[in-house]
């Protein structure tokens, strides 16, 4: 009898799909599968909920989509999720109320409060300020609650039925009676163990219901941008990604901590790097919303992206906000609304896209600026998800940006690292360095085209220039002042 490959399951739970894929210890992918679920942004202004029996529906789908597991021996499953986003959970695991997404704007009370009581600032809080607003809104509700949890170890509880916090190295924890001073409950915070520590095995019940072997090790895991950047293969300061998700974003190593503005600068999760990093609302997404809501579904993507690389670099003087969700770095505007300038009756559909496609690279430079300002620098950027698989894609981010574009050979980075750091909890690498390098390889290389330089210098200038000019005017009608 052949004796099964051994594999590592990844489990990405991102912010409107679920992915579960089969990584090998060479970092080859040997399966994905995916499961969306949708975002609840009725309850209130600024509210943005998801369900997690929704989210436990579509991790379930998506590992019994996956048929090539029979294939392989799943040595271990490895976990990663949106944030921060809080998940409250009796003590059976079951929500005790939606979960309160990254891109929900209710707690700005809250945050600062936390600031003012722990000194912590920023998503180094992690999902406190939310566990704030529901011990002052909500207090039958956290009376409910059992355990606070990120949606990486909300999944691991889902798995093994433990709760534990999953911190990365050097990771910045509020001091616990300044956290009890500010109103939260210390009991509702589950116990802190380092990612990358096996939180425990499969229970029965979740192994029946993903089919699955009982007892296969889980391992703590981290947010989805942290798992992208170990997927992405980063390492030294100046390694650069772009996640390529739904909401956007950047991040680069850097080897010191230093203050800029708009921007996260945190421990990262490889020991002796710091992330320096910007997250965006709905950048990734927006080709989508014009392909669906304004197209009709009525052509394809990869054709839509063909009309746009035939239509001339700045698309003809057309320029794109993509603020279609508000936004967040680096202007955190929840109330932002997204804009189509420039428009003329010699625009056409190739134009439009051309001009969402640059959007996306100059909201990256956007962020990039004040980072660049401070100190830092990019020797190259990874291009990962889903754009990154058009070739014209990663030249225009090269083009806009400046910086070198890598492609990996895995484009779901955060699956990858999910399944790395799982690989090296279980022992079956020695460390997370040694284990990114053996895991982790890149395709392509795209230079950016210097001769391009003055015309998106142009187009950038305009770009900056759009919403101090249009806020104004729009916010009024947005409700915003209301």
């Amino acid at each position: 009898m052949t004796a099964r490959e051994p594999a590592i399951l990844g489990l990405d739970l991102g912010t409107t799909e679920v992915k579960a894929g089969l990584v090998s210890l060479d970092g080859r992918l040997l399966g994905l599968a995916r499961s969306g679920y949708g975002l609840d942004v009725s309850g209130g202004h600024g509210w943005a909920e998801q369900d997690p029996g929704s989210w436990w529906s579509a991790v379930v789908g998506a590992v019994r989509a996956l048929r090539s597991h029979d294939a392989v021996e799943i040595a271990a499953i490895g976990v990663d999720g949106h944030g921060p986003t809080l998940v409250a959970v009796d003590a059976r695991g079951e929500a005790t109320r939606p979960a309160i997404t990254f891109l929900d704007a209710r707690t700005t009370a809250e945050t600062e409060a936390l600031t003012a009581a722990t000194g912590i600032r920023g998503w180094s809080l992690g999902g406190l300020p939310a566990a704030l607003w529901v011990e002052r809104h909500e207090p039958a509700v956290a009376a409910a609650t059992c355990w606070y949890l990120a949606t990486w170890e909300w999944l691991a509880l889902r798995l093994t039925g433990i709760a534990a916090a999953s911190l990365v190295p050097d990771e910045v924890i509020a001091d616990p009676a300044e956290v009890a001073a500010a109103g939260i409950s210390l009991d509702r915070l589950p116990p802190r163990a380092a990612m990358g520590t096996v939180v425990g095995g499969l229970t029965e019940t979740a192994a029946d219901a993903l089919g699955l072997r009982p007892g296969t090790p889980v391992v703590g895991g981290t947010v989805d941008a942290f798992a992208s950047y170990v997927g992405a293969g980063l390492l030294e300061p100046g390694d650069a990604y772009d996640p390529g998700g739904s909401a956007g974003g950047f991040g680069v190593y850097w080897d010191r901590p230093l203050e800029v503005a708009g921007a996260f600068v945190t421990p990262a999760p490889l020991a002796g790097r710091y992330s320096v990093g910007a997250a965006m609302a709905a950048t990734g997404r927006a080709l989508d919303w014009y392909r669906d809501a304004i197209l009709g579904d009525t052509i394809t993507t990869d054709a839509l992206l063909a009309e746009a690389a035939a239509t001339p670099p700045g698309a003809d003087g057309l320029v794109f906000l993509p603020y279609l969700a508000g936004e967040r770095s680096p202007i955190w505007d929840p109330d932002a609304r997204g804009v189509l300038a420039g428009l003329t009756l010699g625009h056409g559909r190739g134009h439009v896209a051309r001009a969402i496609v640059e959007a996306s690279a100059l909201a990256i430079r956007h962020v990039a600026a004040p980072m660049l300002a401070a100190g830092v620098r990019v020797t190259a950027m990874r291009a990962c998800g889903g754009p990154a698989r058009s070739p014209f894609w990663n030249g225009v981010k090269a083009d806009v940006t400046g910086f070198p574009v890598l492609v990996p050979d895995v484009l779901e980075t955060a699956v990858l690292g999910s399944a790395i750091v799982a690989a090296v909890g279980i022992g079956a690498l020695p460390d997370l360095r040694s284990a990114i390098g053996a895991m982790t390889h890149v395709t392509e290389r795209v230079e950016p085209r210097r001769e391009l330089a003055p015309i998106y210098d142009r187009l950038f200038e305009a770009y900056l220039g759009l919403y101090p000019a249009t806020a104004p005017v729009l916010r009024p009608l947005s409700g915003a002042d209301r």
